[in-house]
């Protein structure tokens, strides 16, 4: 499987998204680690990423950065890919209550 996580630091790599100020990148606990770790074969366990991800001073703004860009694979944030599909929808449902209030 191809991902952007291994180009994620790099301040030439472009991810098509909104965000575009990565300077959090720098502060990351997975900088340096093997990318691999965030990208699980199917089934496999998260809990090594997410252990990466649990103490990093810039967990929610690399979480966001997943939410904007709509990255589908791998973990980011601390969140998987199924848990930052349900973010997204409560995010949504949220906005929908809060336009027709």
């Amino acid at each position: 499987m191809t991902n952007n996580f291994s180009n994620i630091h790099s301040p030439n790599t472009s991810g098509g998204g909104q965000d575009d100020d990565r300077s959090w990148q720098d502060q990351a606990n997975c900088l340096g680690v093997d990318p691999d770790l965030f990208f699980p074969e199917r089934g496999a366990s998260t809990r090594e990423a997410k252990e990466v991800c649990r103490g990093c001073v810039v967990r929610l703004d690399c979480l966001e950065f997943a939410l904007v860009n709509g990255e589908k694979f791998g973990i980011w944030g601390g969140l998987s890919e199924r848990e930052r599909r349900r973010l997204r929808r409560q995010r949504a449902q949220s906005t929908r209550r809060t336009a027709t209030a």
